[in-house]
């Protein structure tokens, strides 16, 4: 099994309470660092982390820019900033808006992609448009593993299914297996 570099997590509409899910599954040592991207209001800075915080055994902070990526963090996007991954850092952009949204998921998956490579794990998660798809294409060209939730499960399952249609998908879960996947998968890398 491939060693883990980071995990990179899409999602929008449905989001907070998927991220919880996710989050509250995985234990306080689970050594990958990960990157999240929850569309969100551009004033909305301090209540989705502060809400994860009460849900992770991890710690979760929103991304500055220039910080280095460490173990058994969790990052998100800080409203109306893209998140882009370099080899051991995050940049933060305020280029324009994709896909009408800023932070993009396609953004940080193509970072991750191209700096990880086969080392990144992209997770794609509820929402309601296509953000996250050609994404998971970038990730799956470099070599890396996707995972997208079960569109029955979504909240709103529209950004699901576009990741199923448009990328070829490694696991299609329901959400609550998305977490003990990802341990799963971390714990066979270890080996």
């Amino acid at each position: 099994m491939r060693q883990i570099g980071i995990i990179v997590i899409g999602t929008s509409l449905g989001g907070m309470h998927a991220l919880s899910v996710l989050l509250g599954a995985l234990p306080p040592d689970f050594d990958p660092p990960i990157a999240a991207v929850q569309h969100r209001y551009r004033f909305s800075n301090e209540s989705l982390p502060a809400y994860l915080r009460t849900k992770s055994k991890l710690p979760v902070v929103d991304v500055d820019d220039k910080l280095f990526i460490r173990p058994r963090h969790v990052y998100l996007a800080p409203a109306d900033y893209h998140l882009l991954v370099e080899r051991g850092s995050f940049d933060l952009s305020k280029d324009p808006a994709v896909k009408y949204s800023r932070p993009s998921i396609d953004v940080l998956f193509e970072s991750a992609a191209d700096a990880y490579r086969a080392q990144c794990v992209g997770v794609l998660l509820t929402g309601s448009n296509d953000d996250g798809a050609q994404g998971l294409v970038r990730i799956k060209k470099q070599g890396g593993f996707v995972i997208v939730e079960d569109p029955a499960s979504a909240e709103a399952p529209e950004m699901p299914q576009s990741g199923i249609d448009t990328a070829q998908v490694d696991r299609i879960l329901p959400l609550e297996r998305i977490g003990p996947y990802l341990v799963e998968l971390w714990r066979q890398s270890r080996t």
